[in-house]
């Protein structure tokens, strides 16, 4: 009898934590981007309510403030609690309340704002974070889905993502499945949004991490869809709104790509399908997976950053040299003109995150008259189905080791290090947290010689 009560007891412990329903909260508090002095919280209702987020500095709950946001059904019941006027580098414990009544989170509900270092200590000390990965996240949903095997799977994934406690999540595309019925109405893409937000075991991650996302194919409209697309303005500002950010796009050219800084790092979010050409389109200039406009705003934002590690996020494979299906290698001279641009100009500390392959990987390529090698880091699948394609089994530009198929993992980057010696500590992991590999980069790996 007490071996069976020790076994139960073992078997809770080990359960994922899981958010319980109320009636009134459809999904999160999820935490959206975080500033020195300002970030976000997302909440979606079930109901027009009034959404309060209670929040305080870590073990000061006298200094507890508030703000409320209703949200209304023109709204899809979605509030974004922006928390202005933060002191800097500061965490703080927060509370969710619906009509005025607090709705209880058996997991810890908290946030950070980002440090003031570069002037705030001699020297300055960068600080050290972690950088969650995952893209290609798929839920079953029986009613829509194809019949057979279910394609998702080894949800506690996200259990397992919650325990790393990573500063921020980078969201890589695929996030969510559009299925076939989905893509046809903007009301249908938002029903698959807001289902697949609903997930229990996600809602911890979602309350205690900074979260920030690209889109790839299947979250954007149909398989392989490009800028054919004909709700991909829907699109855009659904995805905008279940993954809100400071800004996206341009004044003059729209789309989901922007750039934030976290610590001493900045992030580079591209759009691969807005602009994208058809994957059929005849090779040439008009041949483009980012447009001409967007690929400028990226040349531009690379020189103006002063960051140690400068990371190219995007929903395809950007240097892998053998591109059996989608990737930034099917558009050579838009490929050409970029890469050709980052090596000439001698931009230092340039690192790609990618997913969409259904595998993980480290590349690391030599592109013509680069001072120094690139790394690509691939991360997918979280919970959608995991491949292999033997074709790839022998690839020169994979560093040895890294090659994560047939099985759900994600991935996390640690930035460690002084100021002058930065490294990034780079693992992937399965979707119990069991370390998968592990490779470090350093900074002085990623610059010209001196």
């Amino acid at each position: 009898m007490v071996r069976g009560a020790l076994l139960f007891l073992s078997l809770v412990a080990a359960w994922p934590v899981l958010a319980q329903p109320h009636p009134d909260l459809s999904s999160g508090p999820m935490l959206a981007y975080a500033e020195m002095t300002e970030t976000a919280v997302w909440v979606q209702t079930t109901r027009p309510a009034r959404v309060t987020i209670r929040y305080w500095p870590k073990d000061k709950p006298s200094e507890s403030q508030e703000k409320t946001v209703a949200t209304t059904e023109e709204g899809d019941h979605i509030a974004l609690v922006k928390l202005t006027a933060l002191p800097m580098g500061t965490k703080f414990d927060y509370r969710l309340l619906i009509d005025g009544q607090e709705v209880r989170r058996d997991y810890p509900l908290e946030f950070q704002t980002q440090p003031h270092w570069r002037w705030a200590s001699n020297p300055a000390v960068p600080p050290e974070f972690k950088v969650a990965l995952g893209s290609c996240s798929y839920t079953n949903d029986p009613p829509f889905d194809r019949p057979g095997t279910p394609y998702g799977g080894d949800h506690e994934i996200f259990a397992a993502l919650h325990r790393e406690r990573p500063d921020l999540m980078v969201w890589l595309g695929d996030n969510l499945y559009y299925r076939e019925m989905d893509w046809l109405t903007e009301p249908s893409m938002r029903l698959r949004w807001r289902k697949d937000r609903q997930l229990p075991v996600l809602q911890p991650l979602l309350g205690s991490t900074h979260h920030y996302a690209v889109w790839d194919d299947h979250d954007y409209g149909p398989n392989d869809s490009d800028r054919s697309f004909r709700l991909k303005g829907e699109a855009l500002r659904v995805f905008s709104d279940y993954f809100p950010s400071l800004q996206r796009g341009t004044p003059e050219t729209r789309g989901c790509f922007f750039r934030f800084e976290w610590g001493d790092c900045e992030f580079f979010m591209l759009d691969n399908r807005y602009w994208r050409a058809p994957n059929r389109y005849p090779d040439g200039p008009t041949k483009v997976m980012f447009g001409p406009e967007q690929i400028q705003w990226l040349k531009d934002s690379l020189v103006s950053s002063n960051a140690a590690f400068k990371f190219i996020v995007a929903g395809g494979q950007m240097i892998q040299p053998r591109v059996f299906f989608e990737g930034f290698g099917n558009f050579k001279e838009e490929q050409k003109d970029l890469f050709d641009f980052i090596a000439q100009t001698k931009i230092p500390g340039v690192v790609f995150l990618s997913g969409d392959r259904h595998a993980g990987e480290l590349l690391k390529v030599e592109w013509p008259g680069a001072p120094y090698p690139w790394y690509e880091v691939t991360t997918s699948p979280l919970t959608a189905g995991s491949g292999q394609n033997d074709r790839e089994a022998d690839n020169p530009a994979r560093v040895p080791g890294t090659w994560v198929t047939r099985k759900r993992h994600y991935g996390v980057i640690h930035v460690r290090g002084p100021r002058d010696d930065r490294r990034l500590v780079i693992t992937h992991h399965d979707k119990d947290g069991k370390e998968l590999w592990k490779h470090e980069i350093r900074q002085s790996e990623l610059r010209a010689p001196r």
